[in-house]
């Protein structure tokens, strides 16, 4: 399960999502509306978490542009108002969820199964690429009747490859989405995990590739 996380406290962010990711989803962080949106309109998720108090646009003008372009994606609220009004007006904005702060983490992570549940793309967690499938329930490839695991970052970086064949992803962008802006990763760490995953597409005999295109970054091929 994918899941973006729209929350201007960065340490507050940080955490969930490494809870999250421990937890086997799939997760994108930002910091403010703008960026939420911008996610939001490019990506596909099961379970957006918005905070209310953002820069930019805040959560609920984002959920509001949400309904308006009829994306129907889950939405869990965050906000460290606890008043009605405040939660009534989420609620009529077009949220499905509200969790006020300071939350429980496990409550948070039980309230995001259940939204998952009911999201549209739930049940679409197999996609395809040539002869290999991506499931996103197992976090493995296949091909026939052999398959391999994955870890987090190796789903994450096929599942946007196969989301979007032949479209060149330069390498900031990957360090971007998958491992976020804030990541105190070195940009190599990119080059090391396509790496990893060539070498499983390759053990799996699969008839898509990901290729280096020169100057620009990479994309997934049919071969």
């Amino acid at each position: 399960m994918r899941i973006l996380i729209a929350e201007d406290e960065v340490a507050t962010a940080k955490a969930l999502k490494v809870l999250l990711e421990k937890a086997k989803y799939s997760v994108d962080i930002v910091h403010n509306g703008n960026d939420a949106w911008n996610y939001i309109s490019s990506g596909s998720y099961e379970v957006i978490v918005l905070d209310i108090m953002m820069p930019g646009m805040n959560g609920l003008e984002v959920l509001t542009k949400m309904r308006r372009e009829q994306i129907s994606t889950p939405v869990l609220m965050l906000t460290a108002k606890s008043e009605i009004e405040d939660r009534v007006a989420g609620l009529e904005a077009g949220a499905d969820d509200y969790l006020p702060k300071p939350f429980a983490t496990s409550e948070l992570i039980a309230r995001i199964k259940a939204l998952g549940r009911r999201s549209e793309n739930y049940s679409a967690r197999e996609m395809q690429a040539g002869n290999l499938l991506l499931d996103g329930n197992k976090y493995e490839m296949r091909v026939d009747d052999k398959s391999i695991s994955l870890t987090n970052k190796e789903y994450q970086l096929m599942e946007l490859f196969v989301l979007h064949p032949k479209h060149v992803f330069s390498t900031d962008h990957l360090m971007e989405k998958i491992w976020g802006c804030d990541s105190d990763s070195d940009i190599d760490v990119v080059w090391t995990h396509i790496g990893y995953v060539r070498k499983k597409l390759r053990e799996l005999d699969a008839n898509v590739e990901i290729k280096t295109i020169r100057g620009a970054g990479y994309s997934l091929e049919v071969t």
